[in-house]
């Protein structure tokens, strides 16, 4: 493949990957407004994407399995699995559920600063306060948690225009819905438990280099994890089948395992040609795609001041991605080390 022909394969690729998160996230507001369980949806979409992936795994990366597995390992493997799988999709669809797929889409957009401070914190991240790119990343941060925060407080109110009583009384009235609000929270600590898998991710990927491997292994333990905090919660793995045919329940979860399966591929093969600053770049074209379609197909609304918040956040985050694309410049020198090198700062 020509240079011309591979970038514009990247370019269409990622595009097309933002479509697929987009209409996900639109498709799981949908299971959700149903009544379905989060729970029962995380089951059924990580057994279709571990069912996915294993082939591809077996196929593309048994090179690079270890021979041995370490109970180390194995540990980090059950921690990266109940933290991504059962924590994280479970928490997004409860926030789905209480806001909007607009917002489950755009809150992600926070990982990157929140990566930043958490890898920082694990000195896992340079950081030279001398440097203006660290500042750079610093401000841009502190723009992401001010978009989310913005976001999250005008997603949140309802304006009701208030009774004609008065000439001094106020012209509207503004409250707040609770529902809303809880729901941000839980989107909000969905993205740090995310984020902080990453960071946790980085190290397993230095003894298991191997991402589709990665990925297939935590969704597969990731349908047991869920499965004991079901049992635990409701004292049997009781189903949804009541609200939604098994049928119709299989044909949802084998369609949104396979294409988020294909997509993480393609995000795999697309860092590998470009890098993950690239890949993150188009992250806020999945937010402005989910926007749409759930205004066309669920009738959602969206207020100014909540496309306001989220211009600041993806304003933070081009902020931290081209201070991480600088970075390694600052002083002179770059890294030369393995994609997988626990020294090479995570974003870079």
């Amino acid at each position: 493949m020509t240079g011309g022909m591979e970038d514009a394969a990247v370019i269409g690729g990622l595009m097309a990957v933002q479509f697929v998160y987009a209409g996900n996230s639109v498709l799981l507001s949908y299971l959700m407004s149903l009544g379905l369980n989060p729970l029962t949806v995380v089951i059924c979409f990580a057994s279709a994407t571990s069912l996915f992936l294993s082939p591809l795994a077996l196929y593309f990366e048994r090179s690079k399995w270890p021979k041995k597995l370490s109970f180390k390992l194995l540990l980090q493997l059950v921690l990266l699995s109940f933290g991504g799988v059962t924590l994280f999709q479970t928490l997004l669809l409860e926030g789905i559920k209480l806001t909007s797929p607009a917002m489950a889409t755009a809150m992600p957009n926070l990982a990157p600063g929140l990566i930043f401070i958490i890898a920082w914190c694990c000195r896992l991240e340079r950081v030279k306060l001398s440097c203006v790119y660290s500042k750079v990343k610093i401000l841009g941060t502190l723009l992401c948690v001010v978009g989310a925060l913005t976001m999250s407080i005008m997603q949140s109110t309802i304006t009701i225009p208030a009774k004609e009583q008065i000439i001094t009384s106020p012209p509207t009235i503004v409250f707040f819905n609770k529902e809303k609000i809880v729901g941000c929270l839980y989107l909000m600590l969905a993205v740090f438990i995310l984020s902080s898998d990453v960071v946790l991710k980085a190290t397993v990927l230095s003894e298991l280099p191997a991402p589709m491997s990665l990925s297939a292994i935590t969704s597969f333990i990731g349908v047991f994890t869920t499965a004991a905090v079901l049992l635990l919660q409701n004292h049997n793995l009781q189903t949804d089948w009541s609200i939604l045919n098994i049928k119709d329940l299989l044909s949802y979860s084998l369609l949104g395992g396979t294409v988020s399966g294909i997509s993480l591929s393609f995000n795999g093969w697309a860092m590998k040609k470009r890098g993950p600053v690239l890949v993150s770049i188009f992250s806020p074209i999945g937010t402005v795609i989910s926007v749409i379609l759930s205004v066309f197909s669920l009738g959602d609304t969206i207020s100014i001041g909540s496309l306001a918040g989220m211009f600041l956040m993806f304003c933070g985050l081009y902020f931290v991605l081209w201070a991480k694309g600088k970075e390694d410049y600052c002083d002179g020198s770059g890294y030369q080390s393995d994609d997988f090198d626990l020294e090479k700062p995570l974003l870079s």
